[in-house]
C-alpha cells in the first residue's frame, strides 16, 4: 500500500446536515459540506466575491517590487496572502515618503501557539522590515475571555497574552518599531475614546447582520468590534504618533491577517468614512490547513490537528506520518502509473508555507504529480522543513525575557527610518480638515432604513433555519421548544 499510514479524518457531528455551505468568520472556518458528507476545501474565490475584496494580481506584486525594491515574500509570490482591500494606498505613501502604520494581533487562548497562527506574523515581520513602518500588535485577551466556554478568569487570559506575546517576539520583530499591547493592560485615553465614537456608529442590526449575533450572544462579544477596529486608527495612540488629533486621524494602517477578520475591518472603513479618519487598508491571507485535510484549519485545542511550536522533531514527524491528509494512490502502483494530487495534499500545502525556495517547491510539485515522488517520501520532506522551521524558532524564543517583553509593551515613540514616530505629521496636501468636516449622524433616516431592512432580512433566514432544524430533530424524535438558544461558535477556532 502507498498510504500505508491511514489520516484520520475530520469528525463530522451527527446533527450536521449532509450538505452546507462553507463558514468562514472570526469564531468559525469550515469548508463546504457536499452531499456525501464531506468537507471540501475552502473556495477562497468566493469569498473574494462574498466579502468584495480584490486578489492580489501578479500587476500588484510587480508594482510592490519596483517601489520597495523588495522581492516578495513567498506567502505573497504563492497567493497564500491572496487577497487585499487598498494595498495601492499604502504603496502610494510609501513612494510618497508619507506615514503609515502597519497593525495585527492575536487572540491569546492558550499558552502554546501552532505553526498556523504565526502564518499572520511571518508576513508582518516582513512587511514592517520592507517598509520599516511602526508596527502595533494587539492582543485581544479580554475578547477569548468574552467568548470562552470555560472557567478560566480574567487573570489566566492576561498570562495567555503574554507568554503569546513572547513567541510573537521570537518571529524576529524589531524593538525599535514594534509597540505590543494587551487591551487589558493598555485600553483608556485616546484608544478607549475612539473605541466609543465607533461603538456609537455601529448599529444592532449592522452588527447582526456582519456578524450573525443572535439574542443569545453577549454584549461584550457584540462591542468587541469597536474595540478591535479602534486599533486601526493613529488618533488611538498619541505615545507613538503625538497629540495632533487632525493629523493623526490621516495616518493610514496596513492590517495583515487571515481572511476569518475581514469582517470587523468592513465595518471598520464604514466607519472612518464616517469620522472623517483614513481607511485601513488589508492585506488577507489564507489559512494552513489542520492535518486532517482541506476546508478546516488548525486548532489548539485538537493536538492530532495541529503542530505546535514547542513540537519536537520527533512529534512533528509522527504527527504528519499519522495524520497528514495525502493526495497519493491507494498502492504504490496505481501511485507510480497516475501519480498524486499535490494541490489537496497536506506535507506539499505545508512546504508551500514554509520551503522557501521556489524552484525546489515546482519541482515537489511536479515529482509528486507525476508519481515518482511517494507519499512516504513526501512526508518526510514536509517533516524536515517544518522541524527546521519549528527547532529555529524554539532557539530565538528561549532568548524571550520578561524584560524584554516588557520592553515591547511599553508606549513610547517608534522608529520611522531612524526618525521617532511623533516627529512626522502626514502630508495632506495644505492645512490638515480632519475633525472639522461634518460627521455623519449615526441615527440618520437612512441608516436607520438600512439598518431595518437588514435586520428583516436576517430574521427571515433565522427563521428559516430554525424550522428546518424543528423538522429534522422532530424526525428524530426529538422535541424542540421555542426557547432553545442558538449555540455559542466554538472559541478555539478564533484568531486575531
Amino acid at each position: 500500500m502507498e498510504n500505508q499510514d491511514t489520516p484520520v479524518p475530520v469528525p463530522i457531528p451527527e446533527d450536521q446536515p449532509k450538505a452546507a455551505e462553507q463558514v468562514i468568520d472570526p469564531w468559525n472556518v469550515s469548508g463546504a459540506v457536499g452531499e456525501d458528507g464531506k468537507i471540501k476545501p475552502i473556495d477562497y474565490v468566493k469569498l473574494v466575491e462574498q466579502f468584495g475584496t480584490k486578489l492580489i494580481d501578479d500587476a500588484l506584486l510587480e508594482r510592490f517590487e519596483r517601489v520597495t525594491g523588495q522581492k516578495p515574500h513567498r506567502f505573497l509570490r504563492r497567493q497564500i496572502a491572496f487577497s487585499h482591500r487598498d494595498l495601492e494606498v499604502i504603496l502610494d505613501k510609501y513612494e510618497k515618503k508619507e506615514p503609515f502604520f502597519i497593525y495585527t494581533g492575536r487572540g491569546p487562548s492558550s499558552t502554546s501557539m501552532h505553526i498556523g497562527h504565526i502564518v499572520p506574523f511571518e508576513l508582518t515581520r516582513y512587511l514592517s522590515d520592507v517598509f520599516q513602518a511602526p508596527l502595533v500588535i494587539m492582543l485581544t485577551d479580554d475578547e477569548k475571555y468574552l467568548i470562552g466556554k470555560n472557567d478560566l478568569d480574567v487573570e489566566e487570559y492576561e498570562q495567555f497574552a503574554r507568554e503569546n506575546a513572547k513567541d510573537i517576539i521570537a518571529c524576529g520583530f524589531d524593538i525599535d518599531r514594534t509597540f505590543i499591547f494587551s487591551d487589558y493592560g493598555y485600553m483608556g485615553g485616546d484608544l478607549y475614546r475612539n473605541i466609543t465614537r465607533i461603538s456609537k456608529r455601529i448599529t444592532r442590526a449592522t452588527a447582526d447582520s456582519c456578524f450573525g449575533f443572535t439574542s443569545s450572544t453577549n454584549i461584550g462579544k457584540v462591542h468587541f468590534a469597536a474595540i478591535q477596529a479602534a486599533t486601526s486608527f493613529g488618533s488611538s495612540f498619541p505615545e507613538i504618533f503625538g497629540t495632533n488629533k487632525a493629523q493623526t486621524a490621516k495616518i493610514p494602517c496596513l492590517i495583515p491577517c487571515a481572511i476569518d477578520q475581514d469582517p470587523y475591518f468592513r465595518l471598520t472603513r464604514d466607519v472612518a468614512s464616517q469620522l472623517n479618519y483614513s481607511k485601513p487598508s488589508l492585506i488577507h491571507a489564507r489559512f494552513l490547513d489542520a492535518l486532517q485535510g482541506p476546508g478546516s484549519k488548525m486548532s489548539a485545542s485538537i493536538d492530532s490537528s495541529s503542530i505546535k511550536l514547542t513540537d519536537t522533531p520527533k512529534q512533528i514527524l509522527k504527527k504528519i506520518t499519522t495524520y497528514a491528509f495525502s493526495g497519493g494512490k491507494e498502492t504504490l502502483e496505481e501511485h507510480r502509473e497516475k501519480g498524486g494530487n499535490p494541490d489537496i495534499d497536506v506535507p506539499y500545502n505545508y512546504l508551500k508555507f514554509f520551503l522557501e525556495d521556489d524552484d525546489e517547491l515546482a519541482q515537489i510539485y511536479t515529482d509528486y504529480k507525476k508519481g515518482t515522488m511517494l507519499t512516504s517520501e513526501i512526508k518526510k520532506k514536509c517533516a524536515d522543513v517544518v522541524s527546521t522551521f519549528v527547532t529555529d524558532f524554539q532557539g530565538r524564543r528561549a532568548k524571550i525575557t520578561d524584560e524584554m517583553l516588557d520592553e515591547f509593551m511599553k508606549p513610547r515613540a517608534l522608529k520611522v527610518h531612524g526618525q521617532l514616530s511623533n516627529t512626522i505629521l502626514p502630508i495632506v496636501g495644505g492645512k490638515s480638515t480632519a475633525g472639522k468636516v461634518p460627521v455623519a449622524d449615526p441615527n440618520s433616516k437612512a441608516q436607520a432604513k438600512k439598518a431595518e431592512k437588514l435586520r428583516q432580512i436576517e430574521a427571515k433566514k433565522a427563521q428559516k433555519a430554525k424550522e428546518k432544524e424543528e423538522k429534522e430533530k422532530a424526525a428524530k424524535g426529538h422535541i424542540v421548544t421555542s426557547t432553545e438558544s442558538a449555540p455559542m461558535p466554538n472559541p478555539d477556532n478564533s484568531t486575531s
